[in-house]
């Protein structure tokens, strides 16, 4: 990505996620950008080439930062709740709205073929994520959603309650649901 198109979407990615991405027009991301409009619509022909940009980038951001707190942990059943740590890393900044992906799907979604596809491509990807550690720590498959739901959730209660605690109820849920599924407890 070029140092220009990455300014722009960077710039689009912070009005988006603070004011709502119907509540932002072109000029307000070129005025943010520092760029001309021109420029802008160079490189993005259309709004909604940008939103998906935009989208994309918060894949990547979403994908690494899981990773990496994921990978942090040795133990096969811990990396599984090591998601949840994340969020609540997440949930706890200044700055946060929550999911960028249910936020675009809820103002766009319904009427949007590119947002719809992208937001179902990242959520999918993600439920595909959390299969695989529930695979690699030798957990039944029907786990795999039941995490990715507690997580998909923590991250809507999150934002409307604007309280991080989400995420540690949705870890301890998530620890239940691991103890019954291996038939184990931590209590």
């Amino acid at each position: 990505m070029t140092d220009l198109r990455l300014r722009i979407v960077d710039a689009a990615d912070a009005l988006y996620y603070r004011r709502g991405i119907g509540q932002v027009g072109m000029d307000a991301v070129r005025d943010a950008a520092g760029v001309s409009l021109r420029a802008l619509y160079k490189e993005f022909p259309s709004k909604d080439d940008l939103i998906v940009a935009v989208l994309e980038k918060r894949h990547r951001m979403w994908v690494d930062g899981v990773t990496t707190a994921v990978e942090r942990i040795e133990d096969a059943r811990e990396r599984l709740l090591a998601v949840y740590d994340y969020l609540a890393g997440w949930f706890d900044e200044a700055d946060f709205r929550g999911c960028g992906f249910i936020n675009a799907f809820g103002e766009l979604g319904a009427a949007n073929a590119d947002v719809a596809r992208v937001v179902r491509a990242h959520k999918s990807d993600f439920q595909r994520y959390v299969a695989g550690l529930v695979r690699d720590a030798g957990g039944p498959e029907s786990l795999a959603p039941q995490l990715a739901i507690l997580a998909e959730g923590a991250q809507t209660t999150a934002a409307i309650a604007g309280t991080p605690d989400a995420a540690s109820q949705a870890r301890a849920a998530a620890a239940m649901l691991i103890d019954v599924a291996f038939g184990t407890s931590s209590h």
